[in-house]
């Protein structure tokens, strides 16, 4: 049975990602608001990513699978998600410069015809960056681009000069674990890039 393809997500950088990989899907958000429960970054990614896609799952009447994800930023212990001002974006990349922190996006997939939950677990990604001058912090800011950002930046965008190495999936920073979402998917039998036939045999 053919199965749509949902992203609970309006992340114009996750709708990239997924067409990149060549995937046919839809787009219908979630509208909850993302609370965290917990100061664990693993647990906290894995819950509002499995919400996001729990909420949007119970509206649909099609055969579907349903994706959501949530990314955070993890400095010393401390979650850092978007910036709720530029003071606090400011702040966010001041702690970051020129250290070493973690990355990790929470997926999950929900099977609306058997109201399984295929897939939801967090991929890590460690981030080292070079040091950042207060004037560049405070211009990067300016420009509008770390407000909607966890951690305040975007590793594909205006902060790419200040990466000095990554150890993990990059695609994890900019939004959304493409490989390891593939690869547990491929575990449960589905491969979303062969045809459905050949996934139910």
């Amino acid at each position: 049975m053919k199965r749509k393809l949902i992203l609970a997500s309006a992340s114009p950088r996750r709708k990239e990602i997924l067409e990149q990989m060549g995937l046919i899907f839809e787009i219908c958000p979630s509208c909850g608001e993302e609370k965290l429960n917990t100061e664990d970054p693993v647990e906290a990614v894995k819950s509002l990513a499995l919400c996001k896609a729990e909420e949007v799952a119970e509206y649909q009447t099609e055969p579907a699978l349903v994706i959501g994800a949530d990314t955070v930023v993890a400095y010393e212990g401390r979650i850092l998600g978007k910036p709720a001002d530029e003071k606090e974006a400011v702040r966010m990349l001041q702690m970051l410069s020129g250290s070493t922190h973690k990355v990790y996006t929470g997926t999950a997939v929900i099977d609306t015809q058997t109201k399984e939950v295929l897939v939801n677990f967090a991929d890590e990604t460690k981030v080292s960056m070079y040091p950042m001058t207060e004037a560049w912090i405070r211009h990067y800011v300016s420009t509008g681009e770390p407000m909607d950002k966890a951690g305040a930046y975007a590793i594909q965008g205006g902060c790419m000069p200040f990466i000095r190495e990554i150890h993990g999936e990059y695609m994890n920073v900019v939004g959304f674990p493409a490989a390891r979402f593939y690869q547990e998917l491929l575990k449960k039998g589905i491969d979303l890039l062969g045809t459905e036939e050949e996934d139910e045999k």
